[in-house]
């Protein structure tokens, strides 16, 4: 059975910094895509960042790029998005997501999902 755990959300202020893990068992994700999504109230989830199975690729959504970093241990079956600069605005309950493909930014795709942290930046 797969199964995700994500950790590491929390309350932090406007500017501060958050490294969120993502644990996957159940199965070998070392072919497996990883990604990150995210779902703010009364909004759609969207897409956050994704690393390809063979760490050579990454993909950042727009608003995050230059600010999140998402990393990933095969060995460990672990993906990461370190979060730094946190803003407001990226207040929302945080997913990590796994598919048997190269990268993907698009959610419907991913065929795993964790069950969210949330994360709190307040101004």
């Amino acid at each position: 059975q797969v199964q995700l755990v994500e950790s590491g959300g929390g309350l932090v202020q406007a500017g501060g910094s958050l490294r969120l893990s993502c644990a996957a068992s159940g199965r070998t994700f070392s072919n497996y895509a990883m990604g990150w999504f995210r779902q703010a109230p009364g909004k759609e989830r969207e897409f956050v960042a994704a690393i390809s199975w063979s760490v050579s690729s990454t993909y950042y959504a727009d608003s995050v790029k230059g600010r999140f970093t998402i990393s990933r241990d095969n060995a460990k079956n672990t993906v990461y998005l370190e979060m730094n600069s946190l803003k407001p605005d990226d207040t929302a309950v945080y997913y990590c997501a796994v598919g048997r493909f190269y990268i993907a930014t698009t959610g419907t795709m991913y065929d795993y999902w964790g069950q969210g942290t949330q994360v709190t930046v307040s101004s």
